[in-house]
């Protein structure tokens, strides 16, 4: 089973791209972020005519999440189900694929440490734990994937001195991180490539995609049963490339066994 996270920064202006994608990468089951789309606009037929069942969870012209599956799409449940408030952002979608419980997650930025948007992004984080306490049992098969806004460590940014005192790499937002791992959910990608710069994210400005300047912020975290599966896991810098792409590349991670 080939999984797939991808913030597609606005899949309206990238539909084209993302399609001709899904052709060539064959992918099963990709979860999407930044759809920048209400919810019933999401472009589902599309999908459709490819063998693909979608679910959306949007807001316009900001955020949105999705679920594209061709190995099934069952009990699709959006937001957090902690019994908290709704959150004030479409951020998180929970789908059932190919026997696999998946959560595509489009983590706040926090701006700033000095930004309430920075303690948005903490408390989401302890929700995100609090939802995967709550929806996920012992020994089940559990992807939680998605455009995390965090370096999960000094390898997976390009500079790290330069951003000291910034988001994305602050010791608040990699505790929180960390917590997930306590409950089984491990950074796959860790698990096949220990080297520092290979990254996920690059800045439009500047040239840095061209100059390896980015940021590994795109996660697959698997509990054992999916961690065991996988056979391999890669950053698709190809998407990255040629006319208008995301400023994100898909991170693959493929699995041993038949979805279907």
């Amino acid at each position: 089973m080939r999984l797939v996270t991808w913030n597609v920064n606005s899949l309206n202006a990238r539909i084209d791209r993302v399609t001709e994608w899904f052709d060539l990468l064959q992918p099963d089951v990709v979860c999407m972020q930044e759809t920048k789309l209400a919810t019933e606009d999401f472009p589902a037929e599309v999908f459709a005519e490819r063998g693909y069942q979608s679910a959306h969870h949007g807001q316009g012209q900001w955020n949105g999440v999705a679920i594209v599956s061709r190995v099934g799409l069952d009990d699709v449940h959006v937001d957090f189900g902690d019994g908290g408030d709704p959150d004030i952002d479409a951020r998180i979608i929970w789908a059932t694929c190919g026997g696999v419980r998946v959560a595509s997650c489009y983590v706040p930025n926090g701006r700033s440490l000095d930004d309430d948007h920075y303690q948005y992004k903490l408390q989401w984080l302890d929700r995100l734990c609090a939802d995967v306490d709550a929806n996920v049992s012992d020994g089940q098969p559990v992807a939680v994937v998605g455009d995390f806004n965090i370096a999960p460590d000094d390898r997976d940014v390009y500079d790290a001195s330069s951003h000291s005192g910034s988001t994305h790499v602050s010791q608040a937002e990699r505790d929180k991180l960390a917590a997930l791992a306590e409950r089984d959910l491990v950074d796959v990608f860790r698990e096949h490539h220990d080297e520092a710069e290979l990254y996920s994210w690059w800045d439009y400005r500047d040239g840095n995609f061209h100059k390896r300047k980015g940021m590994r912020i795109d996660l697959v975290l698997a509990t054992t049963p999916v961690r065991d599966r996988v056979q391999r896991v890669f950053v698709d810098r190809n998407a990255r490339k040629g006319s208008q792409p995301s400023d994100h590349a898909p991170v693959v991670a493929d699995l041993a066994g038949d979805p279907h």
